[in-house]
């Protein structure tokens, strides 16, 4: 009846007025089923879309193209974490001759970075991809006049490179990568995937380096486990 259902709520309110911390650890608990779905989900979706990650042709390869361990990359290049980040990658495929980096053009800041994301996937027709993603986050925030500049820099030919940045293949690119990230749960950058393992948000050398070594040994003792 109404009045007990009055009389329920009641108790039920003065027993959480006196016992908070009930709503603390419900909150907490139900945090954690939250992370746990999360997280379940990103590795059912690490699975099924594997070789969209891996080996899309549309997604730009760097480091050794054989290399036996791949790391994939989304980015944006207005972002500062990824400009660091960029710099622990270049040192680790200098040091791991056998590092399979793809990229993952994640422009996700505004108008400038999709500016960028289009110019570096207009110059990878020109077989200048690398240089200029090297390029593009080694320079301060992205905007025409520094595309420019670095098309100049790399001896591209600009004009080509501004009509590549207008076909309609290179936005589908880019709205491959968004779909790809929103259903792995990657909502920022940078973000990292290694084998089985998604790392969302800058990463350490050292940790990014435990990681490929870890990838590697599983790699390694796959046969024999079948």
């Amino acid at each position: 009846s109404a009045e007990q259902r009055s009389a329920m709520e009641s108790v039920i309110r003065d027993y959480l007025l006196k016992n908070p911390a009930i709503i603390r650890d419900a909150m907490q608990r139900l945090q954690a089923q939250e992370e746990a779905a999360k997280k379940a989900a990103a590795a059912t979706a690490l699975k099924d879309h594997r070789n969209e990650l891996l080996h899309d042709a549309s997604s730009p390869v760097g480091g050794n193209p054989a290399g036996d361990v791949t790391i994939v990359e989304f980015f944006d290049y207005n972002c500062s974490y990824c400009k660091r980040a960029a710099a622990t990658v270049k040192a680790l495929i200098k040091s791991d001759p056998n590092i399979r980096v793809v990229y993952k053009e994640f422009a996700i800041l505004g108008p400038p970075s999709v500016l960028a994301a289009k110019a570096a996937l207009a110059a990878q027709r020109q077989g200048k991809y690398v240089p200029f993603h090297g390029a593009l986050m080694s320079s301060g925030r992205a905007t025409d006049s520094t595309i420019a500049a670095l098309a100049k820099n790399l001896g591209m030919d600009y004009g080509k490179l501004l009509k590549d940045m207008k076909d309609p293949a290179i936005s589908k690119t880019l709205q491959r990568t968004y779909r790809l990230a929103g259903l792995l749960g990657i909502n920022g950058t940078p973000a990292f995937i290694i084998g089985n393992q998604l790392v969302p948000g800058a990463i350490s050398a050292d940790a990014l380096a435990r990681m490929v070594r870890a990838e590697r040994a599983r790699l390694k003792a796959a046969p024999a486990r079948k």
